[in-house]
């Protein structure tokens, strides 16, 4: 497609998070690229002005597909090879994909026969596609940076306020796999959350996460998409997940089911208020609202518990800034302090619920890095007295 434009004309094309390391260099002046945030290679499109960002709820994308208010002339697709009765599935990829489908008008196949078939997704025929092109190339796999000193510290403090028995949701990266790695010692965990990794999958096999006392989908890891190791993928199939629609996931009236949700996300700041910033660094696209309001909102209100992990500062050296901060540097709130029940860094838990204004603030103070915690106090002081 990015050699075709200068041919096809302008081309307005949505994405969601992506590796493809074309989208981080020049691209042509025809293309215009959409999505709910920068994930992936997209955050070097928005550090160079080429990402237009449609902020939302990742559980708002489908009906934005049926609305025609985001691109839906053609839809690129990477599916599975075709079973006996001539079907292929979404893969690894269902999520927002497969409530786009009905509203699309052509729809074009990558066949790849590396694509592993899942269950709980649309299966569809051949025929669905207006063409189809046959590859056999590997799945794009989940970078790696193993969990430090402090990856491994976060985690430990995020376990133990999980209980046996919840149906966790969490994200990608290191710390959320030193989470899981840390989660190897509860029991009947369940997993319901938009994208399943390696960690998730040990923890199945291992017999932690066995979805036993789920109120919904018992026995079963419910995903959108999935983001692992070779193995990991190799695993998928044998394994009791289910791979559903954003619709599904994301749904309020699903997750308000899960009366045992857990909700583990990230941040890149978090002010005294508990107020959450997950998009904007630098006023650079680096994250997007996605799910965690939708997760955090339904852990909080109707589950069991909402749960904001980040480590105290960001950088190194003399220029390690803190991420808990007296106000947004983004300006920009993600998720509503309402809606957190939790922040967890290196140097501790600050419990927020039930806890007035000052209360929330000073232990927020708390958790914060060391050398950081005079000049939060004071800023406390300020805001106190003005």
């Amino acid at each position: 497609m990015l050699d075709a434009v200068d041919r096809v004309g302008p081309i307005r094309a949505f994405s969601g998070l992506t590796w493809n390391e074309r989208l981080s260099g020049d691209l042509p002046d025809g293309l215009t690229v959409l999505s709910y945030g920068g994930l992936g290679q997209l955050r070097q499109l928005s550090r160079h002005g080429r990402l237009d960002v449609v902020p939302c709820h990742y559980s708002a994308i489908p009906r934005m597909f049926a609305t025609g208010a985001l691109p839906n002339d053609v839809g690129l697709l990477q599916v599975s090879p075709p079973d006996g009765d001539g079907m292929v599935t979404l893969g690894i990829g269902v999520e927002y994909v497969a409530d786009a489908i009905p509203f699309t008008r052509t729809l074009i196949a990558e066949v790849n026969d590396q694509m592993p078939v899942t269950r709980g997704g649309p299966r569809l025929p051949l025929s669905a596609f207006a063409a189809v092109v046959h590859t056999s190339r590997p799945l794009r796999e989940a970078p790696s940076r193993l969990p430090d000193s402090v990856d491994l510290s976060i985690a430990d403090h995020v376990a133990s306020i999980i209980d046996d028995g919840a149906t966790i949701q969490i994200g990608v990266g290191s710390l959320p796999a030193a989470v899981l790695d840390s989660l190897s010692g509860h029991k009947d965990l369940g997993f319901h959350s938009g994208m399943i990794t390696d960690g998730v999958l040990a923890l199945v096999e291992k017999g932690v996460m066995t979805g036993s006392r789920k109120e919904i989908d018992v026995g079963t890891a419910v995903t959108g998409a999935a983001l692992c190791s070779a193995q990991g993928y190799a695993r998928l199939p044998d394994l009791a997940v289910d791979f559903r629609g954003a619709s599904y996931t994301h749904s309020p009236m699903v997750l308000s089911q899960l009366r045992s949700l857990v909700s583990v996300n990230s941040a890149i700041e978090v002010d005294l208020l508990g107020q959450v910033g997950a998009e904007l660094a630098r006023g650079v696209h680096i994250g997007a609202v996605g799910g965690q309001v939708d997760f955090s909102r339904a852990a909080s209100l109707t589950g069991s518990r909402s749960i904001i992990a980040l480590r105290s500062t960001n950088g190194s050296g003399e220029r390690a800034e803190s991420t808990i901060v007296p106000a947004l540097r983004s300006g920009v709130v993600t998720t509503a302090r309402v809606d957190v029940d939790a922040v967890v860094t290196e140097h501790g838990v600050a419990m927020l619920t039930g806890c007035t204004v000052a209360e929330r603030a000073l232990r927020l103070v708390e958790v914060a890095a060391p050398e950081h915690r005079e000049e939060l106090e004071r800023a406390l002081a300020e805001q106190e007295t003005s």
